[in-house]
């Protein structure tokens, strides 16, 4: 009896479960419904490093590891029910923009993400970073996340084909009959019923169901043997693992480039934090969250774990809310979350059948999710309207986040400045916007 009684003990003493209000089983099945949520990052994520340049194996190892580690350690050292991992936008900026439009190699983004994650350490460390989030009008941080949402969305439907160039209008509808478009656009609606309905693994399920459809369509390949399924042998990250180019990233000056990662980061990851502490009631009435400081120490160096694995940065996930809404209320959900992440390894061929078009429709559900802060927008109040429209439009329209923060923060300076409220800007604020100025400058 004992034997059974002294790991409970010790679970209950290092999480607090009781002093929560939570249970073993509680947090355990929290963990499999927060994982279950994200756990869509395993087939979007690698297609999406894929895109950069990084081989498929690789991205698939690095992304499995680089979320299990990173999920681990923020429920064992911040004891949060957050799980972790590379986050979804920025690793669309990496690998369509930075990689992409720029032409970079993958190699110096990781160096770019490197450096990124040394800078937020620091920020973390001096408390600076809290600082430079509360010199931020809240409107434009909704402005931050719609835009992303809507960058997001673009880029899934790009990838699917569903938008395609055009000479005389820059983008255009895509041929609906073929079938991969057809089969992401039918994508987005199964997705769309399943999120509707309350469905718990709603992206997960969505993505597995277009893949088996192209399957028997004779668009994609069809799994042979079981191989093609689950293999004991593990994947590799050796192709990836320390592959980053920091000489590479310091040489070409990419300022805007390790600004945008620091700074999305910065603030995708207080705000996943704040939504899943609300969802799960464990923010008090000041506001404060326990460990919070020592989330985005967690954090800080999960960007750097990130760019040694060999993909994107990591970030809190806003599905942990799942979890939080299950009942989850300790670092226990979160290592649960990183355990199965882990699991997950043994099925890693899986994510070698599903393509591309069948993760789109993922992209453009979470795009929708983020896109919903636009209500909390107060656009009567044109010195904050203007600059928030400019945030959110010119992110997919130059197909740069950085730009959409540029405009957005410029924009708001001058207006602030113009209309006679310049005394209200924080000077941090004005500190960001000469950052960007000269990034600008630097960058024409």
């Amino acid at each position: 009896m004992s034997e059974k009684i002294a790991p409970q003990g010790f679970l209950d003493r290092y999480f607090g479960l009781t002093r929560k209000g939570t249970t073993v089983k509680t947090e355990l099945t929290a963990g499999l419904l927060t994982f279950l949520a994200m756990s869509y990052i395993i087939f979007v994520g690698p297609n999406i490093m894929k895109a950069a340049g990084i081989p498929h194996e690789a991205a698939v190892s690095a992304v499995i590891w680089t979320a299990a580690l990173c999920s681990i350690a923020m429920g064992l050292f911040a004891r949060l029910p957050i799980g972790m991992a590379p986050g979804m936008g920025i690793n669309a900026f990496f690998a369509f923009y930075v990689c992409g439009t720029l032409g970079l190699p993958w190699q110096t983004a990781l160096g770019c993400t490197f450096i990124s994650g040394v800078v937020f350490l620091l920020l973390t460390i001096t408390r600076f970073r809290q600082a430079i989030i509360d010199a931020v009008p809240m409107d434009l941080k909704c402005a931050i996340v719609t835009g992303i949402g809507l960058f997001i969305t673009f880029v899934g439907l790009q990838s699917s084909g569903v938008i395609v160039n055009s000479d005389a209008t820059l983008v255009t509808l895509g041929h609906v009959s073929d079938p991969k478009v057809a089969l992401a656009l039918l994508g987005i609606l199964i997705t769309g019923v399943l999120m509707i309905l309350n469905v718990k693994a709603a992206l997960l399920i969505g993505i597995l169901i277009i893949a088996v459809l192209g399957m028997f369509l004779g668009v994609n390949r069809v799994p042979a043997t079981v191989g093609d399924f689950i293999s004991l042998e593990l994947p590799s990250f050796s192709e990836s693992f320390l592959k980053l180019d920091i000489g590479a990233a310091l040489d070409y000056g990419l300022f805007s480039i390790i600004f945008t990662f620091t700074v999305v980061e910065l603030f995708d990851n207080i705000g996943t934090t704040i939504g899943v502490a609300r969802a799960g009631n464990f923010m008090d009435e000041n506001g404060h969250i326990e460990n919070i400081d020592r989330a985005l120490l967690t954090d800080s160096m999960g960007s750097i774990l990130s760019a040694v694995m060999g993909t994107s940065t990591v970030t809190s996930y806003v599905e942990s809310s799942v979890g939080a809404n299950a009942g989850g209320r300790t670092g226990l959900v979160a290592v649960t979350v990183g355990g199965l992440f882990l699991l997950s390894l043994v099925f890693a061929p899986l994510a070698g059948l599903i393509p591309g078009y069948a993760t789109a429709p993922a992209l453009v559900v979470v795009g929708v999710l983020m896109v919903r802060n636009v209500t909390l927008i107060n656009f009567n109040d044109l010195t904050i309207g203007i600059p928030a429209f400019l945030t959110i439009v010119m992110m997919p329209l130059t197909y740069s986040i950085s730009s959409g923060f540029g405009f957005g923060f410029i924009s708001y300076c001058a207006l602030m400045t113009l209309s006679g409220k310049g005394r209200e800007i924080k000077p941090l604020m004005w500190v960001v916007t000469a950052l960007f100025i000269i990034s600008f400058i630097l960058n024409t």
